[in-house]
């Protein structure tokens, strides 16, 4: 195990600092988002306050021990825990019971775990792991796409709670792993063959079933566009989030002062969460907060193109996009570009499950970066 000084020494400061400053601006915001909600549900208004505070506690102290371990302890551990949430995703389908729809969640005591967000996670760990121990072997078709394989049967469990939100970001996730891993560019052509194939099947069955499959629910999640004309209907939340961040304008109407929150928004706390930022802190915040994003993403990209093996490059790899489609698929809903799907905003959205595996892939991404300066000091030795 590193010892505690040579973590402190060898962060990658930039990102510690940058992710620190997005946390407190996420629990600021979580308390001005949430306290209305709040306390019309017969709360105080300080109950997700405290809440995000003490996930955020919980989960910086889980990663000050997780940072001191080697990324190859992660990479063996990866296996078992994949295990172990696949066999939960299925148990969920079995006894679980739906919230909001959808069957994503364990109660534990007053609080919920949502197994689809670990399995995000441990799936960047252990792909990075497999295309580690494989190297020598991935000129072999069946053995190169033995994660793609997995990762569509863990899809495909998702999408039956049914999240399509998660399961998204899930696929985006293991296809852009695998695409940016040592397998040939011959292999790599035939997936892209494959999946385009599935592709026209699927449009097909939807073509000649008319969705009949689908739930009225999914179904009407696909008409997204102009939802101010569903203003009482469909698109009654994205054209209050629109409403809310035209009522910001440049420079806001000031912390804790947004009209939109008044249960207009749904869960303003959460999916909405940036909405109701832009609309008490301004468009010029908001603009900076995604540069922030874009800024955060280099530092994690710098670090695994530094790294000295491949195991290190696809886990930051891997982080970086699972940051990434988090935001551009909340945004993108947001702004009606897309459904919206229920996927929080990285740093600033409200959630325990979320936070512990946002702050752990900021971990790993942290322990690769220690890895890395630990061996430039041996090579200057030598």
């Amino acid at each position: 195990m590193t010892k505690l000084k040579d973590i402190i020494k060898n962060i990658d400061k930039p990102l510690f600092i940058l992710t620190l400053i997005l946390f407190v601006l996420g629990l600021v915001m979580i308390f001005s988002a949430s306290n209305v909600t709040s306390y019309m549900n017969g709360g105080s208004p300080y109950d997700y306050f405290f809440r995000q505070g003490l996930f955020l506690l919980v989960s910086f102290i889980f990663c000050i021990i997780m940072v001191k371990f080697n990324t190859k302890f992660y990479g063996m551990m990866s296996n078992i825990l994949l295990i172990a949430f696949v066999a939960v995703l299925i148990l969920l389908l079995i006894y679980g019971k739906a919230t909001n729809y959808a069957v994503s969640w364990i109660p534990i005591g007053p609080f919920t775990l949502q197994p689809s967000e670990f399995i995000k996670v441990i799936m960047i760990v252990f792909m990075a792991r497999f295309y580690e121990v494989h190297e020598k072997r991935l000129n072999n078709f069946f053995i190169a796409i033995i994660p793609l394989i997995v990762g569509v049967i863990i899809t495909f469990l998702i999408m039956l709670q049914p999240d399509l939100g998660t399961a998204i970001i899930f696929a985006g996730l293991t296809g852009i792993i695998f695409f940016s891993s040592p397998v040939s560019r011959l292999i790599k052509f035939k997936v892209i063959a494959l999946f385009f194939g599935m592709c026209l099947v699927v449009g097909a069955v939807l073509i000649m079933t008319g969705g009949s499959f689908l739930q009225a629910r999914q179904i009407e999640r696909f008409n997204f566009t102009r939802p101010c004309d569903r203003l009482l209907d469909t698109g009654n939340q994205v054209c209050n989030g629109y409403i809310s961040i035209n009522n910001g304008g440049l420079t806001g109407v000031g912390l804790g002062n947004s009209t939109q929150k008044y249960l207009y928004l749904p869960y303003p706390y959460t999916d909405f969460i940036f909405a109701v930022t832009v609309e008490e802190l301004g468009l010029v915040v908001g603009i900076i907060i995604i540069l922030a994003y874009l800024y955060l993403l280099y530092r994690i990209l710098k670090i695994g193109r530094d790294s000295y093996t491949n195991r290190g490059a696809l886990l930051c790899y891997g982080v970086a996009v699972y940051i990434f489609l988090h935001v551009v698929v909340n945004l993108m809903g947001l702004f009606g570009l897309m459904p919206m799907t229920g996927v929080p905003l990285p740093f600033l959205s409200y959630g325990g499950s979320f936070t512990l595996c946002l702050m752990v892939s900021l971990a790993i991404v942290q322990r690769v970066n220690i890895e890395n300066k630990l061996r430039d000091k041996k090579i200057k030795k030598v």
